[in-house]
């Protein structure tokens, strides 16, 4: 019960310290979410240049809102949220004028291996990565953080159906981006086992 207390009261005073624009408590709490905010930016960035920019700007905009934070709620969830929102705003600042709008999906099914799971994380990020901004912002925001096509229509100022369209399109293209990989990766392999066609002569 003792260590509870201390633990309220230890956390109660790290956030005061961030109210009161404290660096080493800046620094602490930058050093401490880094890794897996830089992860949410990249997911949603071209390129690890623009995670960047979009991490900094989601801790100074941390650096500013500390005081809304409720001591005894996860931290982190309350940073990721915001990252969240700086990524999707960054969208909505880049978007072009105009999107399609598909009323109508068709589905689309994959047949063979699953294409994913002979890729590491690095290669899968990389493919997400380069991806058009407006199917990656869906894709993340549909796959990742979980919201509904009418929550991010109404975040992205799209309907719903163009949200459903960009997912499928979305995920077409990574699909085929991961497959053209396994494939290059399957063809390289066949050729370093065939056989040699050339015989040794006497």
């Amino acid at each position: 019960m003792d260590f509870a207390i201390t633990l309220e009261n230890a956390e109660k005073d790290f956030v005061a310290a961030l109210v009161r624009q404290e660096r080493w408590a800046q620094k602490q709490l930058y050093e401490q979410h880094f890794g897996k905010l830089m992860g949410i930016c990249m997911r949603y960035a071209g390129s690890r240049d623009e995670a960047l920019d979009l991490l900094h700007e989601g801790f100074m905009k941390a650096f500013q809102h500390i005081g809304k934070y409720r001591p005894g709620t996860s931290i982190f969830s309350w940073l990721r949220t915001l990252m969240v929102n700086v990524c999707i705003d960054h969208y909505r600042k880049n978007q072009r004028r105009r999107t399609s709008d598909l009323d109508t999906v068709v589905s689309h099914h994959v047949e063979g291996p699953d294409v994913l799971s002979s890729m590491t994380e690095e290669e899968i990020l990389s493919r997400v990565q380069d991806l058009p901004p407006v199917y990656r912002t869906v894709f993340n925001m549909y796959v990742i953080e979980g919201y509904s096509h009418k929550e991010i229509g109404e975040m992205l100022n799209i309907t719903e159906s163009t949200s459903r369209s960009n997912l499928v399109k979305a995920r077409h293209k990574l699909i085929d981006s991961l497959s053209g990989i396994v494939h290059g990766q399957s063809s390289t392999i066949s050729v370093k086992n065939e056989p040699s066609s050339t015989t040794d002569q006497p």
